[in-house]
């Protein structure tokens, strides 16, 4: 089944937007497309590219060999760019992909896990390729001031409160602004601006959340949210629980011991919201709201408790949000960020 010319049109124009916008590429630099057919948005997303790099090479991924997809992606130079059209995830060889082009000084586009939309997210997933740079950088920036600067906040999430009473870790961005960045690109759709306590025990309270990653890394959406009650920075206890988020919860003890809250992400793509959902957890981690991370796994921040590679699990949760406040601001209400 093939997506409407209407849908890859817009997926054409969205593409363009970040071509031009976010990774300022021209025809003076070389790009390579390896794609694959395996699933309706991969080929949507493919066409979209051809009509966006007409003199990009294109390379389907189960048409050649690991061999000769390596040695055509080691043609480009540095500032070059690799667009990776995923219906699963590329293994070329042990190492990730996307590491070792970045390594080299490419621009690297990623889009793995396409075939996990089905239906309606097909189209979802595309609108949330649009790149709106005033509002990613205007507003992106200016959260991670107010956290930078903030002495604590709390996510009011309806007859529940979670608090964070201390400082934050500096905020890190994923917004498409890479001029400041040692890597130009990653996994889209982007939209995100993240941090975590720098104490994780200052961390308290409870919160209610109305998806999780699963096992699976999937989407879940129990019948009704889950509230989660957090003691020195750890999930302690449940309310509603399911077995299946309990599942999650006794994995994260079996390797972790205990169940830490570690990040606070703020998401900003407008496609995505409670109610307009995708399956793949990595691409819905953009909604625009709050999530967070459960287990010690956290590879952005350093904590003297946690011994990097110590942590093994990293399980995103999104909590119904009321509001946000940074000290005595209100920086989230009604479903969208104001500041």
């Amino acid at each position: 089944m093939h997506l409407p010319a209407d849908t890859i049109a817009m997926a054409e124009q969205h593409l363009r937007d970040i071509l031009q916008l976010a990774f300022e590429h021209t025809d003076q630099h070389q790009a390579v497309v390896v794609y694959d057919q395996r699933c309706p948005l991969a080929v949507a997303l493919t066409s979209a590219y051809r009509a966006c790099l007409p003199n990009a090479r294109f390379i389907d991924f189960d048409a050649e060999t690991p061999e000769f997809i390596l040695s055509a992606l080691n043609t480009l130079q540095a500032s070059d760019l690799a667009v990776l059209v995923q219906s699963t995830n590329f293994r070329l060889e042990a190492y990730r992909l996307r590491v070792e082009l970045f390594k080299r000084g490419l621009k690297v586009i990623e889009h793995p896990h396409l075939a996990r939309m089905e239906g309606d997210e097909n189209l979802y997933y595309i609108e949330s390729l649009a790149y709106d740079a005033n509002y990613y950088r205007g507003t992106g920036n200016a959260l991670k001031q107010k956290i930078d600067n903030a002495s604590r906040g709390v996510v009011d999430s309806g007859d529940a409160e979670l608090i964070f009473s201390g400082r934050f870790e500096p905020a890190k961005l994923n917004v498409g602004d890479y001029r400041q960045m040692n890597n130009v690109g990653g996994q889209f759709p982007i939209g995100e601006v993240f941090t975590e306590s720098v104490a994780l025990e200052d961390v308290y309270g409870k919160i209610r959340i109305f998806a999780f990653g699963d096992t699976t890394f999937t989407v879940n959406r129990p019948e009704q949210p889950i509230t989660l009650i957090v003691e020195k920075g750890q999930v302690v206890d449940t309310i509603n629980s399911t077995p299946e988020f309990d599942q999650v919860l006794a994995n994260i003890r079996a390797d972790d011991s205990v169940v830490w809250v570690r990040e606070l992400g703020f998401g900003m793509n407008k496609a995505f919201s409670k109610d307009k959902t995708v399956r793949d957890i990595g691409t819905y981690e953009r909604m625009c709201g709050v999530h967070l991370s459960l287990g010690a796994k956290h590879g952005s921040y350093a904590k003297p408790h946690i011994k990097r590679g110590e942590g093994r699990h990293h399980v995103d949760v999104f909590a119904v949000t009321e509001a946000v406040k940074l000290d005595d601001e209100v920086v989230y209400r009604n479903g969208a960020w104001v500041v």
